[in-house]
């Protein structure tokens, strides 16, 4: 990678030196990777994220100050800054569901391969969602138990049957360009339909589209792929 501009720019979040080592092994510089900052506690986020042009934070959980979800219900109240890719531990569901209510882009866990790693980035940089097959369904069912009781939303019906088949390709890990080839469409439309269901629907992006999916039962675990 030879321009600048061109570079995935990152803010590693993260109280151990030693995960910080490895995630800068993996996000290199020629995989298209520039780590801009390190926080080593959540509630050095905010000067971090003033002082960097930040492209996507890659969020600890647990940390002693400021946790995780704490930082990201921070950084997601100013809607200039930059999304939020959630990493743990695999038996953090409540912390995977709490994050994802405080606005996580996603999450990917520790012990994934180094491969998912780079693409949970690239997608969460580039304004997707990525939420790790393995543990997606314990998780919302979390979210769910911990929800505010109420209505969930609008009902599907409010959906065109176009607009429900983009909703299941994002619910079922598609990215814009995977969408458009599957359904024959362009790009643009993806995105038109994406604009439409989150207003239709009242959502705020397509980790809160994919926990709707799930709820209303236009995804499921056994039908995700």
């Amino acid at each position: 990678m030879t321009e600048t501009d061109a570079e995935i720019r990152v803010l590693l979040v993260d109280d151990q030196e030693l995960v910080r080592s490895g995630l800068r092994r993996i996000l290199r510089r020629r995989a298209g990777f520039l780590i801009v900052a390190e926080c080593a506690d959540g509630e050095e986020v905010p000067a971090a994220l003033i002082a960097q042009d930040v492209d996507v934070v890659v969020m600890d959980l647990r940390m002693k100050r400021v946790d995780g979800i704490e930082a990201t219900r921070r950084i997601r109240a100013s809607a200039e800054w930059p999304p939020v890719l959630a990493l743990t531990t695999f038996d953090d569901d409540e912390l995977l569901s709490g994050v994802l209510r405080a606005g996580a882009a996603g999450f990917v866990l520790k012990d994934s391969p180094a491969e998912d790693l780079i693409r949970a980035v690239r997608t969460v940089a580039a304004g997707e969602s990525w939420l790790d097959a393995g543990v997606t369904a314990r998780v919302l069912a979390t979210y769910r138990e911990a929800a505010v009781s109420g209505a969930p939303g609008a009902p599907p019906a409010e959906l065109t049957t176009r607009e429900r088949d983009v909703l299941y390709a994002i619910a079922s890990g598609r990215t814009n360009t995977e969408i458009a080839e599957e359904l024959v469409i362009s790009e643009v439309t993806v995105k038109s339909h994406i604009g439409r269901i989150f207003a239709k629907l009242d959502l705020r992006d397509r980790a809160a589209a994919i926990v709707y999916a799930y709820d209303h039962g236009i995804v499921t675990p056994n039908s995700r792929g």
